[in-house]
């Protein structure tokens, strides 16, 4: 799953918490609703820091409780796993 993807199923996710919908949401957040929508769309290529901030805080959340979460777990181990190869090559270097 790529960042993205989970920052559209994040939000979704939040709004069925809270009970809210993508327009109360923005309301919230000070933002439009297009905004959001474009988010959970491909319209939006790379979410801003700043936007995700405005959401969080219309939801009344910090951007680590947004991002802690399974979804966010995924994408950093599949990242890690892209960067690094697996770890016991750099424990146990293979002896030949």
């Amino acid at each position: 799953m790529k960042t993205k993807e989970a920052v559209a199923k994040r939000i979704i996710e939040l709004c069925q918490d809270h009970s809210t919908n993508i327009n109360a949401l923005a309301m919230q957040a000070g933002i439009p609703p297009s905004t959001i929508y474009s988010m959970l769309n491909d319209k939006s290529g790379n979410p801003g820091v700043v936007t995700l901030k405005k959401i969080c805080d219309g939801l009344g959340l910090t951007l680590v409780e947004f991002f802690d979460c399974d979804l966010f777990y995924a994408v950093l181990f599949t990242m890690f796993n892209k960067c690094f190869p697996p770890w016991n090559s750099y424990v146990f270097p293979l002896v030949t």
